[in-house]
Order: structure tokens, then C-alpha cells, then sequence
């Protein structure tokens, strides 16, 4: 089985950055205690304060799938789902 690298780009509306980055946060936390989480990283651009990057590794498929599921990101979904003017999240594998 292969890692599972997640490159998520969220990008919170300006009047939501506050509440987007704390929720973020609370996710960060959740998702690093997961028994299937490699690692787990949210950075904020230096130049963009409103764009966040969320960088995840996972053990493998069945991890990530079992995360999605977890109530910290369901929660997490549900309550940011109007302060977002944009999310895009890309699952990869590494080829060397």
C-alpha cells in the first residue's frame, strides 16, 4: 500500500480568515492524533493571508477514508462550508 499525500488549498473569505484559521486549526489537532496520519500541516501565504495550504500524508487509502469520516473533519466541513470562497483539494501519490 502507498502513502497517500492530500494538498488541500482553502481559501477563506477576507471577513471569515479569523474563523476559517481557527477551525483549521482545531482540524490540525484532530487529524494529527489519527492512527493513519503520517503528518498533517496547514500554512497560511505570507502574501495572501486569506490562503491557507493544508499538506497531509496518510498511510495509506483506507486512512484517509476512515479520516474523512472522523467527526473533527466532518465537523470541520460543516462549519467552515460558507466562509470559503474557495477549496481544491488533490490526492497524490509519489512516483520517485
Amino acid at each position: 500500500m502507498s502513502t497517500i499525500t492530500v494538498v488541500a488549498k482553502i481559501v477563506a473569505k477576507e471577513e471569515n480568515r479569523a474563523f476559517v484559521k481557527e477551525e483549521l486549526l482545531k482540524l490540525v489537532t484532530g487529524s494529527r492524533t489519527e492512527a493513519g496520519c503520517v503528518n498533517y500541516n496547514c500554512l497560511q501565504d505570507n502574501e495572501d493571508a486569506n490562503t491557507f495550504i493544508m499538506y497531509e500524508n496518510w498511510k495509506d487509502a483506507e486512512a484517509l477514508t476512515l479520516h474523512a469520516e472522523t467527526p473533527h473533519y466532518v465537523g470541520f466541513k460543516k462549519a467552515v462550508q460558507e466562509s470559503l470562497a474557495e477549496l481544491s483539494l488533490n490526492k497524490m501519490t509519489t512516483i520517485s
